[in-house]
């Protein structure tokens, strides 16, 4: 009996006992994938020379999804990979713990960049936006086709010479300034409305310089328009700096039906000053800034990855690994396409180490590296035995 075969059982059991230890000291580890070694018997001439570690697998088997309520915390809710930049190689992650940098990369711990399917990283370039004047407005409203018709001349201080009026919204000049804009609706015929318009009270100007002069709004038989719904008004100098305003309403949409005066719609493409104030992350990878003006833009999309052969992959620490030729190339996509999972904003990926089993597994590696032992040290005292035969 020889020394060589008990040897080779102690260094795999050891060596087991690493792989184990190694997953339980990462049993917190944001995105860590556990990993489990493989023996293979040793044979020569049909005689059995003991053991040895065959191979340590990767086991990608999907963590808990834990909530954090932090915008930039990512998990993956399925198969792939984040895809960084980090020292001009390609690295990857299922650790979506981002932070912003003063310069507005998305990086993790360790300041690897996160990256667009190009490869290149994802960055925030515009931190301030600029004030926005109103060009253009869709507004939709439905008119009550039971509205008497009114034939007195128009006055903006009697509710008697107009049907409907209504504080569509807010619009915006060239410095930013937020105005109410109003419209006031006269039915002047079986199928026809005078409309008007009015900035914090002022009402709009004509070519001439009047003030009040209608713009016409018709319908057909069906109550939908049967004519023009984009109707120009101007403002004029708002005495407040800026330059003057004018712009065109399109009513597309707007109905004359036997129901009460409805606004439906208001959207207007203004906006005041603002600042950077943080991004949200959407299930399909495309990155929102949003601005303290209530607007938002988009900053690009996370470049995803996914492998042929996932546990060909090398860890290289720092939660992320580098593709071989055994993993393949990195298959790139969009999350939640193909093979590739969606994206959950606020969430993390727990570590998928079975922290039970893994005990139960270090148990069953101390006993197999003390029977080997054992088996050691009685064969010492078998030759030691021989040794001393006189």
């Amino acid at each position: 009996m020889g020394f060589s075969q008990s040897l080779s059982g102690v260094n795999a059991a050891s060596s087991q006992l690493d792989t184990i230890g190694n997953n339980i000291s990462n049993s917190q580890t944001v995105g860590f994938k556990s990993s489990s070694t493989q023996f293979a018997d040793i044979y020569a001439n049909s005689q059995g020379l003991g053991t040895r570690v065959a191979d340590t697998v990767q086991n990608f088997g999907t963590g808990s999804l834990e909530t954090t309520g932090r915008s930039l915390d990512l998990a993956i809710a399925g198969d792939g990979f984040f895809q960084f930049s980090q020292n001009e190689q390609m690295a990857y992650s299922r650790n979506g713990q981002l932070t912003m940098s003063a310069d507005g990369y998305f990086e993790n711990a360790q300041g690897a960049r996160l990256t667009d399917q190009q490869g290149e990283p994802l960055q925030v370039t515009e931190f301030s936006q600029g004030a926005q004047a109103t060009t253009g407005v869709e507004s939709a409203f439905n008119l009550d086709a039971e509205a008497e018709t009114i034939t007195d001349a128009f006055d903006q201080n009697d509710s008697d010479t107009y049907n409907y009026v209504t504080n569509a919204g807010t619009v915006y000049d060239s410095l930013g300034v937020a105005h109410d804009m109003s419209l006031y609706y006269t039915k002047t015929g079986a199928n026809t409305w005078d409309v008007r318009s009015a900035l914090d009270g002022e009402m709009a100007q004509d070519q001439g310089g009047g003030v009040g002069q209608p713009q016409t709004l018709s319908f057909n038989e069906s109550g939908v328009p049967d004519g023009n719904t984009a109707l120009n008004f101007d403002f004029g100098d708002l005495g407040n700096g800026s330059q003057g305003l004018g712009f065109g309403v399109e009513f597309d949409g707007t109905t004359q039906y036997g129901e009460d005066f409805e606004l439906r719609e208001f959207a207007q493409d203004g906006n005041a000053s603002g600042t950077f104030v943080g991004v949200d992350i959407t299930e399909n990878g495309e990155i929102l800034a949003n601005y303290s003006n209530g607007n938002s833009g988009e900053v690009g999309t996370i470049g995803m990855a996914n492998f042929r052969n996932p546990e060909g992959l090398t860890p290289e620490g720092d939660n992320l690994w580098t593709a071989t030729q055994e993993s393949g190339a990195a298959l790139l996509g969009q999350a939640g396409s193909g093979q590739i999972g969606s994206l959950e904003s606020g969430t993390v990926e727990a570590s998928n180490v079975d922290l039970t089993q893994e005990l139960v597994d270090m148990i069953i590696a101390q006993r197999n590296f003390q029977a080997n032992n054992n088996a050691i040290q009685t064969q010492s005292d078998i030759l030691e035995t021989v040794t001393n035969l006189r």
